[in-house]
């Protein structure tokens, strides 16, 4: 099992930066499948990026994809999501997310962390 805690959320304005933090802990990421997911107040969880601990491209959702950049430091255990130019409809509570590779279900969530953008 692995147990999953993000850090880095915040009040920003727009067109401002942020980046999300997810420690792991677990002895090894290796043969897992990260990913980041965010929910807006009255919205169903959507999708925002996801990709193998061990190596290849991130996957962006089309409204992130250019400003949003994923990260994995297996080393250190932890993910990163770096936020550019947000929007105010980024506003939403992040959450970090794992499944084993080559599976299609998030196993593992973390609790959260709000990201709210306004002026």
């Amino acid at each position: 099992q692995v147990q999953l805690v993000e850090s880095g959320g915040g009040l920003v304005q727009p067109g401002e930066s942020l980046r999300l933090s997810c420690a792991a802990s677990t002895r090894s990421l290796t043969y897992y499948t990260m990913g980041w997911f965010r929910q807006a107040p009255g919205q169903e969880r959507e999708f925002v990026a996801a990709r193998s601990t061990r190596g290849g491209p991130a996957a962006y959702a089309e409204s992130v994809e250019g400003r949003f950049t994923m990260s994995i430091d297996n080393a250190k255990k932890s993910v990163f999501l770096q936020m550019n130019a947000l929007k105010s409809e980024d506003t939403a509570v992040y959450f970090c997310a794992a499944k084993p590779a080559g599976s299609t279900d998030w196993s593992t969530w973390g609790q959260g962390t709000q990201v709210t953008v306004s002026s």
